[in-house]
């Protein structure tokens, strides 16, 4: 048998690192090198792991890029609320080491991304399409990575645009619903792990979609799934499709 895949957990103290390590203990191809947080030495750490799975904090992934491709080692980015100039930067590293990309590693959700756009094709332009999630109190960033990634499916269907055809909330006398706007509503509270629905409206019928998530082993189940498939693959931005074989 193989040595088993040494990881390097970064973000280690927050709640999906602490899952991930205890899940990872249950895979016997794998193994924690690592655990790393805000102020320890991340690049001494690396040099004792074959791959990263960074849950930390979306401002620093410029480092965390940096030093992946100087020591080439794979990448799985769990972070998300990524700016377009740290985007752009991930396709650069990718360039030089395989990096998984997703706005979410639970192999439900990417069912749910799956099930999403084959919905939208079949329900055609007759359906009015909005997105809602809920989060726990403690999320930063609105709307998630997820309901990101459904709004986007949807526009994707539609041959609309993200940046222009979605709605985000509605407060006022904003007029009657467009026929291309795709709706994104974030809904924060609790202890919510996350759940998102896709609604598909039309006259006389409604179809929803959801996903509710109530373990973030489910996310980390995924992740740590997405780091043994990604390691030793050529250079490139991969996600939890590509992981799944959905695409």
């Amino acid at each position: 048998m193989s040595n088993p895949l040494s990881l390097l957990i970064n973000g280690s103290r927050g709640r999906m690192g602490q899952a991930l390590v205890q899940c990872a203990a249950s895979i016997p191809e794998l193994t924690v090198g690592a655990e790393v947080d805000a102020g320890d030495d991340f690049a001494d750490a690396l040099s004792r792991c074959d791959a990263v799975i960074d849950f930390s904090h979306h401002a620093i992934i410029g480092d965390v890029l940096s030093a992946c491709v100087a020591a080439k080692k794979t990448l799985v980015i769990g972070t998300t609320g990524h700016s377009d100039s740290q985007i752009q930067a991930i396709h650069a590293a990718a360039a030089q080491i395989p990096i998984v990309f997703a706005p979410n590693y639970s192999v439900g959700v990417n069912t749910l991304f799956w099930l999403t756009r084959k919905a939208a094709e079949i329900l055609g332009p007759g359906f009015d399409l909005e997105v809602v999630e809920m989060h726990h109190r403690m999320k930063k960033d609105a709307p998630s990575g997820t309901a990101k990634r459904l709004a986007e499916i949807l526009t994707e269907s539609r041959n609309l645009s993200y940046q222009n055809d979605t709605r985000h909330g509605r407060f006022g006398i904003v007029g009657e619903r467009t026929a291309n706007e795709v709706g994104v509503h974030a809904v924060r509270g609790g202890d919510v792990v996350g759940d998102h629905t896709v609604i598909y409206a039309a006259i006389g019928e409604r179809v929803e979609l959801t996903h509710k998530a109530s373990s973030r082993d489910t996310f980390a189940m995924g992740a740590l799934r997405a780091s043994l498939w990604a390691h030793g693959r050529a250079p490139g931005v991969y996600d939890m499709q590509d992981v799944l074989g959905l695409h």
